[in-house]
């Protein structure tokens, strides 16, 4: 059985990307590749095993077109409504909280908030199959 290990973006500035994600998610450097021609930036925390790999190729000076294909990478927190107030606080853009019903029940409480390049975040209550 495969185990997933990480998701990998590709971000044009290494600084502001690992301020934002240390701010924003409690990630922190588990590891960086340097190479000729990019730079690999594992990410991390103690709530899972699971990184987010940061690309940056050298030289590159224009922004990436996401297009429409990426959707997005999504994180799950115990205090939606804290850390919604949270990571507005840092002028992050962030979306308003949502919710999610069918027939009655609960399925997701959730908010988006928008990386340095562009990339969508899912920040969901846990809850349900969102742990």
């Amino acid at each position: 059985m495969a185990a997933a290990i990480h998701s990998m973006i590709r971000v044009l500035d290494e600084d502001r990307s690992v301020e934002f994600y240390n701010r924003a998610f409690g990630l922190d450097v588990a590891d960086r590749r340097d190479f000729d021609a990019f730079t690999l930036v594992y990410m991390s925390n103690a709530e899972s095993e699971f990184e987010l790999e940061l690309t940056i190729n050298k030289g590159r000076t224009e922004a990436y077109n996401l297009g429409d294909g990426y959707g997005h990478f999504a994180v799950s927190v115990s205090d939606l409504d804290g850390e919604h107030a949270r990571i507005s606080a840092f002028g992050f853009t962030t979306g308003k909280i949502v919710e999610l019903n069918r027939a009655g029940d609960l399925l997701a409480r959730f908010f988006f908030v928008i990386d340095p390049d562009g990339y969508k975040i899912e920040v969901l209550q846990r809850h349900g199959r969102y742990k």
